[in-house]
């Protein structure tokens, strides 16, 4: 199990222990600091999942605080604990990188339903990019890192070139490619008039991961124009 690692950063020891206590019954990794200048040590050394940070706090101001922040960990989202009364500029907040804000005094069910929210959305993100390479159209499934292809569960033998061509056309979907692009893009040769390359290769690949290869819906032809894919 990936154990997320949350640091909380304020300088009220009573809100970070009850903020501590509370993230480490729900199963988190805890890690505290009193200060900005703390805080950007502890970043130096370890990466955080989520940072739950006191807007305002000895030794470096707000807005340096998530600047520097944002310098060592990147997409790192920020929730900031700001006190009733405190002037808050929630745009500017916004714009040097913080993600929200709970104002003081907060339930801790309220700043768990916020800390659970953006852990979530994280890993829905990190999943779409790690299988952003996997394309899946109709009955197929295409491994563009791989170079490998399936059809219901089973491998689909295509040449490098017709892997190529529907490579392109995938990298494209929805666009109408024309014969010459095509050509030139998967060959890297200027393309001639007379020359049926593209469509014999698309009729063979065609034949290989079509269910009906004269009724074709994963590679199709636009006349007049040239070939698509659509996801």
């Amino acid at each position: 199990m990936n154990v997320k690692t949350i640091l909380v950063v304020d300088d009220e020891k009573d809100i970070v222990n009850a903020i501590k206590i509370n993230l480490k019954n729900a199963g988190f990794n805890v890690l505290t600091a009193e200060d900005g200048k703390v805080a950007i040590d502890i970043l130096e050394k370890i990466s955080v999942h989520l940072i739950v940070i006191d807007l305002i706090m000895p030794l470096l101001d707000g807005e340096r605080i998530l600047r520097e922040i944002k310098k060592r960990s990147g997409n790192v989202s920020i929730i900031l604990l700001i006190k009733q009364g405190e002037y808050f500029d929630k745009t500017q907040a916004l714009n040097i990188g913080a993600n929200d804000y709970i104002m003081k005094p907060f339930t801790q069910e309220e700043l768990m339903q916020k800390i659970k929210s953006f852990l979530k959305k994280e890993e829905v993100k990190l999943s779409k990019e790690e299988n952003s390479h996997i394309i899946e159209i109709e009955n197929l499934v295409i491994d563009l890192k791989k170079r490998i292809i399936t059809m219901d569960n089973k491998y689909i033998k295509v040449t490098p070139i017709e892997f190529s061509i529907l490579e392109l056309l995938v990298k494209n979907h929805g666009k109408v490619l024309s014969v010459t692009s095509i050509y030139e893009s998967v060959w890297n040769q200027k393309y001639f008039a007379s020359d049926n390359t593209v469509m014999v290769h698309i009729r063979r690949l065609r034949g290989k991961i079509e269910r009906e290869p004269n009724n074709p819906k994963i590679i199709k032809t636009v006349w007049g124009v040239g070939y698509k894919v659509d996801i």
